[in-house]
């Protein structure tokens, strides 16, 4: 099993900032994808950004060139900073994990006012 455990989302205006963590543990395989998907109210689960253990990223093309993915293997831990928020960024986001196997986090809701 692996547990993930998000912290950082919260309420920022447009324009703000956040980052958001994502802490790894339990039977981790040194060859993995992580990364982050986001949910809106009425909409499906879509992928934000991927990063593999190799420092491999993929991005949406809605947030690229405004979120940045990068991860801390010794740490088990990936981490999404977001730049220029928008209104539509508002959503849950949810860490994932891969390896033979999928997981994901609890999620953490990221509010961004006008």
């Amino acid at each position: 099993q692996v547990q993930l455990v998000e912290s950082g989302g919260g309420l920022v205006q447009a324009g703000g900032s956040l980052r958001l963590s994502c802490a790894a543990s339990g039977s981790i395989f040194s060859i993995n994808v992580m990364g982050w998907y986001r949910q809106a109210p009425g909409n499906q689960r879509d992928m934000v950004a991927h990063i593999t253990s190799s420092h491999v990223t993929n991005y949406a093309d809605s947030v690229k060139g405004r979120f940045t993915i990068s991860r801390d293997n010794a740490k088990n831990t990936v981490y999404l900073q977001m730049n220029s928020l928008k209104p539509e960024d508002t959503a849950v986001y949810y860490c994932w994990y891969r390896d033979a196997r999928n997981y994901w986090g609890q999620g953490t809701q990221v509010t961004v006012s006008s």
